[in-house]
């Protein structure tokens, strides 16, 4: 998460049969967003029944994706589920920002816009008792329902309905649970709360994904997802604007400027590194070169297919925790009409400095691989081998910070370096296993390397009702724990 959800994350109350961002038309066609409109949307004008534009796409096995069926307004007592990527999935990370207070945007002062956010979701389960546990979030009671996808939804379309955190975000529903389809069919009991979960899986090729929302020009992009085993995919340009103050106060002066700065001697110091990798005897004490920033990239593409599977279990329920005033784990029906609870995939949580939830996002460490080439592309597996603590760019230079917000702070006055809290580092360790169980049964005790790191960071995005935090299960090698 972001400084845009903790500041400007508001409650959204969503009315079952509220008019969608769109009017529909009265002869069955498209509306402005180019979503099908289904006869429930046309005579009701309920975005529960919103059917996204989608083109057949098919598998590397040649298998053509199912189509998609709108949940629909499944009534009292009933759970619709709805997914959203936030606002940010829809307008990227502008720089300059729109706004200090509310603002997502890269500290190292890069404008980073997002055009495809494709996200596999799958097993969307309800269990009793969340409560099982007051210090272990992943105990909860038995299985009580579930609904499967797997959903092939591209998050960056947004959808009609008005996401959880408020601020611009958009959501679309997914799927429906309308009784425990896993306890002899009973139904919910509305004083009770039950523990909420879903995961993201690997697209598959075996023909049982449905594609909501993914059109022709998207084909590449699941072809690619399937032969990477990404359950999550990214892409789009990043440009470096740090020197562009856009009338924002504190904004455009980067801390060290990436040339000005260069010039006239007052750049951070970079670091040698010496023959086996490490820091040599010098360490910071002395300023072996100045780091110019402006040997970055300026402008580049990103496509990045992260092979991260993960559950997200019995997470807290954050529209209800507000209401509450304390974390509230699950979901609850109603028994005056369909409870919508939204499956939210944040999209920053790659680019953090830290493990810790919420720190800033930074691009430098993405751009600095690939000095000395005009608008490359990154991928994912470029990061293999990269040292992150401290970081060393493409020539092996450990570089420093770079912020283009005055009231920023680095989190040391040394080089940049990411922070993985209690999660232990070994450059040389191993890492066994197999994507797709228990991550007990790997062996994979350390993050190696910036790969390791930005997967590892990645695979918590996963949240319920837009902040609540879920305890996360890696299901691809990893080292243990549910942080």
């Amino acid at each position: 998460m972001s400084r845009a959800k903790t500041l400007g994350g508001a409650l959204v109350v969503v009315i079952v049969g509220a008019c969608s961002n769109s009017s529909p038309t009265t002869d069955g066609g498209t509306n402005d967003a180019g979503g099908d409109l289904s006869t429930a949307d046309i005579n009701t004008g309920n975005p529960l029944c919103y059917v996204p534009h989608a083109d057949p796409i098919t598998d590397t096995n040649g298998h053509t994706l199912k189509t998609f069926a709108p949940p629909c307004d499944t009534g009292p007592n009933t759970f619709v589920f709805s997914t959203s990527g936030e606002a940010n999935a829809i307008v990227g990370y502008a720089y300059p920002p729109y706004d200090l207070n509310t603002a997502t945007y890269m500290i190292d002062g890069w404008n980073w816009t997002i055009d495809r956010y494709i996200v596999v979701i799958d097993k969307i389960t309800l269990w009793s008792n969340p409560n099982a546990s007051s210090s272990d979030q992943s105990q909860h009671g038995p299985q009580v329902a579930h609904v499967n996808g797997p959903f092939v939804v591209d998050l960056h379309k947004g959808g009609p309905l008005d996401g959880k955190g408020g601020g611009g975000e958009e959501a679309l529903a997914i799927a429906a649970i309308l009784n425990q389809n896993d306890n002899g069919n009973a139904p919910f009991d509305p004083t009770q709360y039950y523990a909420f979960g879903f995961s993201t899986v690997q697209a598959p090729s075996d023909g049982s994904a449905i594609n909501v929302n993914l059109d022709a020009s998207e084909q590449d992009a699941y072809n690619y997802m399937v032969q990477t085993g990404a359950s999550v995919y990214y892409h789009g340009t990043a440009t470096w604007a740090g020197n562009q103050a856009g009338g924002q106060t504190g904004f455009g002066i980067c801390s060290p400027d990436p040339q000005t700065d260069y010039d006239n001697g007052a750049q951070t110091c970079a670091v040698s590194v010496a023959a086996d990798g490490g820091l040599d005897d010098a360490g910071n004490a002395s300023c072996p070169s100045l780091y110019n920033f402006s040997q970055l990239p300026q402008t580049m593409t990103f496509e990045f297919g992260f092979p991260t599977p993960t559950n997200y279990v019995n997470c807290v329920n954050y529209s209800a925790s507000e209401l509450a005033g304390h974390d509230v784990r699950g979901v609850q029906s109603s028994s005056s009409q369909s409870e919508i609870e939204q499956v939210t995939v944040h999209m920053d949580h790659p680019f953090w400095e830290s493990f810790e939830e919420d720190t800033p996002v930074h691009w430098n460490q993405i751009a600095a691989q690939y000095i000395g080439q005009t608008n490359p592309t990154a991928h994912l597996d470029d990061f293999k081998g990269v040292q992150f603590s401290p970081f060393q760019d493409k020539n092996k230079v450990v570089m420093p910070w770079q912020w283009c917000e005055t009231a920023y702070s680095p989190p040391s006055n040394g080089p940049m370096s990411f922070d993985t809290l209690s999660v232990p580092i070994d450059p040389n360790g191993t890492c066994t296993g197999t994507i797709g169980q228990d991550f007990t049964q790997d062996n994979c005790p350390a993050i190696r390397d910036y790969y390791d790191y930005i997967r590892y960071t990645q695979s918590t995005q996963g949240h319920l009702n837009s902040q609540g935090l879920c305890y996360i299960d890696r299901q691809y090698p990893a080292p243990a724990g549910g942080s």
